[in-house]
């Protein structure tokens, strides 16, 4: 049986806030070399799954660039491929994607066209490695209309999901999207298999602006059709918000026989599209643990549990600890890093100190988003040489030297272009 999958890939991931102001979230770099999308296409392609819709909208550029014809997951191919899809003139409501299942219904035709048996609709935002095959399998088997991929979280962390309860068969028999008070802790992955009948059919009759499938496809077919649960207990994160990217990233840097993300499986390859960059280099004083260090690299100093994107540079006698440093930047002789997430193409100027006291005070302007004592450099930032850098401050993308109006950069504080002041 034919399956299609979807990816929806539009989101801007606010609570990314800063690393997400230039790119939309599944583009987002993660463990060095690879972007957060690349897991979903890599299990596409892995589960023999070739035929690939992708729903695009927040500032597409950068996504768009990444995965061009889909060459590096083998997508290229004479009958099926990949397609981005952007809202446009001509789709039936002439607007932006209101919502997940909305998205899905501008692209109706598209779907039609295709005429796959079954509609596999993915999220392009989360680290996982699962194969498709035994969920569309079972899915197929109980004759569903509609199989959602499910995983019991932290009682603590399930009114973030929505939240399902299943029989002894696995249909499910209630559902509800972010609850205050859970009565479950089996929370929806957001991936679903449809039957392509169903989907289009529910689609049109529920059609609304901002229609979405947690709150009101699911629950919609729970009660009038065949809803069945797929449960999924390998590795499965959101990587949404500051702590939890660094997070999701650091654990990658653990013992090797106590990762749980194996990136090293040579059964499920990992794709991305590749930059063609030289080994990296490390100098006769360079000290390094427990640590990513991607292609291009030139590693002089000391750099313990961080992981670094391809072509950065970190000079003598910096230290680098606990952090994600982006592609080709520059950490400059002398600076000392502890607990930051730098984007692509900074300067860090000679003798700056980023991360310095403790975790006294959370981001004034966004203490909701940034209080875990991380620091957040946005992309193409110049710091100046010397400057000190405490907790929680949030740095703009393209400040440069001379926006900085103070050597001291105090805890809380948020950064901005001197345009943007």
């Amino acid at each position: 049986m034919k399956t299609l999958a979807m990816i929806l890939a539009g989101g801007r991931g606010s609570r990314l806030d800063i690393l997400s102001l230039g790119r939309a979230k599944p583009s987002v770099p993660f463990a060095g070399k690879f972007r957060i999308i690349d897991f979903v296409l890599s299990n596409c392609s892995n589960s023999g799954i070739y035929d690939i819709g992708i729903l695009t909208q927040y500032l597409p550029l950068s996504l768009n660039e990444h995965i061009g014809l889909g060459q590096a997951w083998d997508f290229d191919r004479k009958n099926t491929g990949v397609t981005l899809l952007q809202p446009c003139e001509g789709h039936s409501s002439d607007q932006w994607y209101t919502g997940t299942a909305d998205a899905i219904l501008q692209n109706i035709s598209y779907i039609k066209r295709k005429n796959p048996d079954n509609v596999l609709i993915l999220s392009g935002d989360h680290i996982y490695k699962m194969d498709y095959r035994p969920l569309i399998q079972q899915h197929i088997e109980k004759g569903a209309d509609v199989t959602v991929c499910a995983q019991e979280v932290e009682w603590s962390e399930a009114s973030r999901f929505g939240i399902l309860t299943d029989d002894e068969n696995g249909r499910i028999v209630e559902f509800a999207e972010k609850p205050a008070e859970p009565k479950s802790n089996l929370a929806s992955m957001g991936i679903y298999v449809f039957k392509t009948d169903v989907l289009i059919n529910t689609l049109q009759h529920l059609k609304k602006v901002g229609l979405d499938f947690g709150s009101d496809v699911i629950p919609h077919l729970i009660e009038n059709g065949h809803v069945y649960s797929y449960r999924f207990r390998d590795y499965w994160k959101d990587v949404g918000t500051y702590e939890s990217y660094l997070e999701a990233n650091l654990e990658l840097t653990t013992t090797v026989d106590k990762i749980q993300l194996d990136m090293y499986d040579k059964d499920w390859v990992i794709h991305t599209k590749s930059e063609e960059k030289p080994t990296a280099k490390f100098g006769s004083k360079a000290q390094v643990c427990q640590s990513l260090i991607s292609n291009g690299s030139i590693i002089a100093g000391s750099v313990t549990k961080c992981v670094v994107s391809p072509g950065v540079h970190i000079h003598p006698n910096a230290i680098v600890r606990n952090s994600i440093i982006m592609n080709d930047t520059i950490i400059e002789e002398g600076c000392v890093i502890d607990g930051a997430i730098i984007d692509k193409n900074c300067v860090i100027g000679k003798g700056s100190i980023i991360g310095r006291g403790s975790n006294v005070c959370p981001n004034q302007e966004k203490p909701k988003v940034l209080s875990s004592g991380l620091n957040v450099i946005g992309k193409g930032v110049h710091i100046p040489e010397g400057t000190i850098i405490e907790r929680n401050v949030r740095i703009f993308p393209h400040v440069a030297e001379t926006d900085f109006s103070d050597k001291i950069i105090a805890c809380g504080s948020t950064v901005y272009p001197a345009k943007e002041a």
